[in-house]
């Protein structure tokens, strides 16, 4: 079988509904659980998929400083300021998994968001993605 014939999984839609609620809260005032029911609506995510993406969330919101400041310390050349924000979403998804998600394989979080960075952003932020999580991993205490 094909990756691309490859049914989704639980988790893979649990971090394209989190992407897309990281997306649509940064910089407003909007939400997070509003934006988890309203994305997840438009997905169609089961309660599972739902639970997961929001497990994802309120980490990264919860630990944006520890996680912004290793995206930063990763990636040398780049300001998070200066990054799409579909690019900051996954590293933040990505970095917040790496650090505090233990229990997840290294090589699947970064595969994940590399996979959802071709699908969101295209395959040079895809790279960026894989470079900077890859540069989180080996940092990671």
């Amino acid at each position: 079988m094909t990756t691309a014939s490859r049914p989704v999984g639980r988790r893979r839609r649990g971090r394209e509904l989190a992407l897309r609620v990281l997306f649509e809260v940064e910089g407003t005032q909007k939400n997070a659980d509003w934006a988890l029911q309203y994305q997840g609506e438009d997905l169609g995510a089961t309660p599972d998929v739902s639970a997961f993406a929001r497990e994802i969330v309120n980490g990264c919101l919860t630990h944006a400083d520890d996680v912004d400041t290793a995206i930063a310390a990763a990636s040398v050349n780049w300001a998070l300021v200066d990054l799409g924000k579909v690019e900051r979403a996954l590293l933040r998804m990505g970095s917040y998994e790496l650090l505090y998600e233990l229990e997840t394989p290294l090589a699947v979080v970064i595969d994940e968001s590399v996979e959802l960075a071709k699908a969101y952003a295209g395959d040079e932020a895809a790279q960026f993605i894989n470079g900077v999580l890859g540069e989180v991993a080996r940092r990671r205490p």
